[in-house]
């Protein structure tokens, strides 16, 4: 039995307390809000995930040091926007208490990473990255899942793993932090492609394509990055890519699909209701791909579908009658 600090009440640092509960370990939650706070304690509900229950041994607080001064080590699931803003606000409890990062996303204003935006905070942190194909909805119910863990520590990769697996999820490892990071934050630009495909009535000949070049198009930019090429074809690239891009639970697709059907991005949004990582990531992941000279045409595309008024049929159009390649 751990004591675990989650930094974030939304849908995944919900779903990874009650997984973590239900594990028999003791979880406290910082929320940003008061609502969301009372809602957790009182009547042991999430109003993200409203088919979960909350066990009794999870508590959510306001109060930064009160949730973390115990714990052995730290979720940080905030979305990847406000990461820097909420690390400021706790890194002084932090100590040498392992910080394992399970959002998905940029900094955009300085293309940076979520390592390299905690690591600017506090230089000698210990981290790690929680990856892979799952939805909130689902793990919070107990199906079956799998992720990764990715650290240069030993411990950290120990730790993670003996204290996350159970019957209801399974944890593998990895040293490729770089790789595993990225995986995550740039499959949610495909996801809100094929959201796209499927608002505007396309099929499954497309979404296999979709995914396919999709996934040549994050790996060549992920390993400019410094990630290492097999890791985008394990769980957080691949595997995350797939459950993304197919499902319905997933905020990125949805976003997508409302735009296919016509919608403005700010109706998207509202519509959606929850932080949307795959809009800053497209613009940053389009930034990123001119900087190390990496062809990226179904980023390109995307970011004129949002940026620049691109019909969405018009952009399929584009993307199919460029210029002949090879595989």
């Amino acid at each position: 039995m751990k004591n675990i600090a989650i930094i974030g009440s939304g849908s995944w640092g919900v779903a990874l307390a009650i997984h973590l509960a239900r594990c028999g370990n003791n979880i406290k939650i910082w929320s940003f809000l008061e609502e969301e706070r009372d809602l957790i304690n009182n009547e042991k509900k999430c109003k993200f995930l409203p088919n979960a229950v909350i066990p009794d041994n999870i508590e959510c607080s306001t109060d930064f040091e009160y949730v973390i001064k115990d714990a052995e080590f730290i979720l940080h699931v905030t979305p990847s926007k406000f990461t820097r803003n909420v690390f400021k606000q706790y890194k002084q409890y932090v100590g040498n208490k392992p910080v394992i990062i399970c959002s998905k996303g940029f900094e955009k204003d300085s293309l940076k990473t979520l390592d390299e935006v905690i690591k600017e905070e506090l230089p000698d942190v210990k981290l790690g990255v929680l990856s892979g194909p799952s939805h909130a909805e689902e793990v919070s119910i107990a199906v079956p899942t799998v992720l990764v863990i990715a650290s240069e520590h030993d411990k950290i990769l120990s730790m993670v793993q003996d204290t996350f697996m159970c019957p209801e999820m399974r944890i593998y490892t990895s040293r490729d932090v770089k790789g595993v990071e990225l995986g995550g934050a740039l499959k949610n630009i495909i996801a809100f492609c094929a959201g796209v495909a499927s608002g505007i009535g396309l099929g499954d000949n497309t979404f296999a394509a979709l995914i396919t070049r999709g996934l040549g198009e994050l790996t060549r930019l992920g390993v400019a990055l410094g990630g290492k090429k097999d890791t985008f074809y394990g769980l957080s690239g691949l595997g995350d890519l797939i459950v993304t891009c197919l499902s319905e639970h997933s905020r990125n697709r949805k976003a997508g699909k409302l735009i296919g059907q016509g919608k403005t991005l700010e109706e998207a949004k509202k519509e959606v209701g929850m932080v949307i990582e795959s809009i800053d990531n497209i613009e940053v992941a389009y930034e990123l791909g001119k900087l190390h000279n990496v062809y990226m045409p179904i980023v390109e595309t995307v970011y004129d579908v949002i940026y620049n008024n691109l019909e969405p049929r018009k952009a399929v159009n584009d993307l199919m009658t460029r210029e002949k390649k090879s595989e």
